[in-house]
């Protein structure tokens, strides 16, 4: 009892302390820039290391779990709907929990809803829970929590939420407890994924999670030019330009006209990629290539969601 209490104490203080808020620091950049990783290492998980964070990059819709400033996984995600953003910011991850209680939190469409109330909660047996088998709370009401399914990746698809596939959250939490080795076992986390019975493990000290807004990174010795998906006027020649210099690209072949038709064709569900080598011999154009931000990858069985 004294758990459930816990729990349900912790819930309602998150929805206390604040309905959504729509923050927006847009001048973060990718951690996946080559300006910080020098070319991104990748390596399997080190358990017992607890250095390790979280990013995202909205417009490319990935999510990454670094240690020691290597990539351990990547992971596809969907963001929040343009009246419903996603918070571009600095969180923390201060929980996991398997088998979630929602907390509606006060917002307007939740206050339109005609079948939850904010600060109501939502057990995980209540079909009206959303939320699937594992959420992470960032802070204020926002979450990362279990997607409807593959459609979900890509898309802006949540009132403020970062929604993951269950078998990609399966996966990160638990690296996330062998790396900061929580006070969980195995055997507790299979039963949470066989029965709905909440599981919740605090991390003490909280994951860094980092998420931005960057629609043109050079990474890997690519540029890659996203789509502006909230619409916040990034995709100018004046930003590409500066991206490549700031890289160290030399850009004096890519002529403006070149440029801005890349920009034209970085849209809906299409980026630009061309490698610096070939944007460096003036062949933006005949080399560079559009591709989908995201290939859709399968999942388990959809859900309802917020």
């Amino acid at each position: 009892m004294r758990t459930v209490n816990a729990i349900l104490f912790t819930f309602l203080l998150a929805a206390a302390v604040g309905a959504q808020t729509h923050i927006i620091d847009s001048k973060r950049e990718s951690a996946r820039s080559d300006k910080f990783t020098n070319g991104i290492v990748r390596t399997s998980l080190v358990p017992g290391d607890p250095d390790v964070k979280l990013t995202i990059n909205v417009p490319s819709f990935q999510m990454t779990l670094w240690q020691n400033g290597k990539e351990v996984a990547m992971y596809p995600v969907g963001v929040g709907k343009m009246d419903y953003p996603v918070a571009i910011s600095l969180r923390k991850g201060t929980s996991i929990e398997w088998n979630p209680v929602w907390i509606p939190p006060s917002s307007d469409w939740i206050e339109k809803s005609s079948t939850v109330k904010p600060g109501e909660v939502v057990l995980p047996t209540d079909p009206r829970n959303p939320l699937g088998k594992v959420k992470i709370p960032l802070g204020y009401g926002y979450l990362l929590h279990q997607a409807k399914g593959p459609q979900d990746m890509g898309g802006l698809v949540s009132h403020g939420c970062i929604r993951v596939l269950q078998r990609d959250l399966y996966d990160l939490s638990e690296k996330i407890v062998a790396a900061l080795d929580l006070a969980v076992t195995p055997e507790q986390i299979a039963a949470a994924k066989r029965n709905k019975k909440t599981l919740l493990v605090q991390m003490d000290p909280p994951l860094t999670v980092e998420i931005t807004y960057d629609t043109i990174v050079v990474e890997d010795g690519k540029l890659h030019v996203y789509p502006d998906v909230y619409q916040l006027k990034k995709n100018t020649l004046e930003n590409v330009r500066a991206e490549l210099k700031s890289s160290g690209v030399n850009d004096s072949l890519v002529t403006d006209a070149e440029i801005s038709r890349i920009l034209n064709l970085a849209k809906g569900k299409k980026k630009y990629v061309a490698s610096v080598a070939d944007l460096e011999a003036g062949k933006a154009t005949s080399r560079g290539r559009y591709v989908a931000v995201l290939s859709q990858p399968a999942d388990t069985p959809k859900r309802t969601g917020r």
